[in-house]
């Protein structure tokens, strides 16, 4: 008898905030720690290829609105060097509803996602996931 896998604990970056959004997940089900949650009042000045790394120590998925995460060569190196699984929400100036209503929405294909290994970076769409890493 098979067991289907355990769901992903995933990272919430301080991009997607450290109340309203990781709070909406936690109340549908996901399994996450906020930036905050694991760095205190060390927040704001945690380089992201320190965190990126804290992720694949940890086995966390990173959710993040950061855009630019995928074309900074540190960022980029760190997540192919710690094998990082992440997933970058699009779509401009979202609400925090907009957010969780975004991911909530992916949540199957994120889960089907993240049993492949790493490295990858995914755009969330308001009704897809697009691989953009690496092609």
């Amino acid at each position: 008898m098979s067991r289907s896998p355990s769901p992903p604990e995933y990272f919430v970056d301080r991009s997607l905030g450290r109340h309203r959004v990781p709070a909406a997940l936690r109340t549908a089900g996901w399994i996450l720690r906020t930036h905050y949650e694991v760095f205190g009042d060390r927040d704001e000045d945690v380089p992201d290829v320190e965190w990126l790394e804290l992720c694949s120590r940890e086995a966390l998925v990173v959710l993040t609105a950061d855009r630019r995460l995928r074309y900074r060569p540190e960022e980029i190196a760190a997540i192919r060097r710690h094998r990082v699984k992440a997933f970058v929400l699009v779509g401009g100036s979202l609400q925090a509803a907009e957010q969780v209503r975004r991911f909530e929405r992916n949540r199957d294909r994120i889960a089907a996602a993240c049993s492949e290994p790493g490295p990858f970076v995914y755009l969330v769409h308001a009704e897809r996931i697009v691989r953009v890493f690496p092609r």
